[in-house]
């Protein structure tokens, strides 16, 4: 009888507070990798941050703010590259959606394409940052990204939808997209982590 109150005791604590406990992380995570955006080529490196946080904190590894930092100077070296790269991308879509909007023929499928195109660097990017690890190169981390991304759609979508929710909130209430940001790297860990039990 003992036995088994502690055993529903522990089940409470997993399912009520340690989970609760992980939520709360991840937004404060979604707080930090806001600040680390800050520098606008800094967001591979952020997430990069905030997904090895989350993965430590799952993992029931000690960490925090300074562990994060210290892991965002590491992946800021090679990681403002990437992130100059999404930029690029994103301009050459907003040329292609422009050119759309004008009317020249083809332009609203050459838009489409740049657009889905866009999305799918841009959870490749989140799925990289999942798995980084201080020493990964990024080029690497992006290969197998991009490989990752088209044979598992299931989990691509997955991270889509914590994007759209990103974009929702920043459209309801705009401070709210701020800590949501913890959110999409956690599904991006979790997607990650799905991935390789598969």
């Amino acid at each position: 009888m003992a036995q088994a109150r502690v055993k529903a005791r522990r089940r409470a604590s997993v399912f009520g507070g340690e989970r609760f406990a992980l939520f709360a992380e991840t937004l404060l995570t979604g707080v930090w990798i806001a600040v680390a955006c800050l520098g606008l080529v800094t967001y591979p490196a952020a997430f990069a941050a905030g997904a090895r946080h989350l993965r430590r904190r799952t993992g029931h590894e000690g960490g925090g703010w300074r562990e994060f930092v210290a892991d965002f100077r590491t992946a800021v070296r090679r990681g403002w590259l990437v992130g100059v790269a999404g930029w690029v991308a994103a301009a050459a879509v907003w040329v292609d959606v422009q050119a759309a909007r004008a009317g020249i023929p083809g332009g609203p499928l050459v838009g489409a394409v740049g657009l889905f195109a866009l999305i799918g660097l841009a959870v490749a990017g989140l799925r990289a940052a999942a798995v980084w690890t201080p020493g990964a190169s990024w080029r690497a981390l992006l290969a197998d990204a991009v490989r990752r991304t088209l044979r598992d759609p299931a989990g691509s979508f997955l991270i889509v939808a914590g994007l759209a929710v990103v974009a929702l909130s920043a459209g309801f209430i705009a401070p709210l997209a701020v800590p949501v940001l913890g959110a999409v790297a956690a599904a991006a860990v979790a997607v990650e982590e799905r991935y390789r039990r598969r």
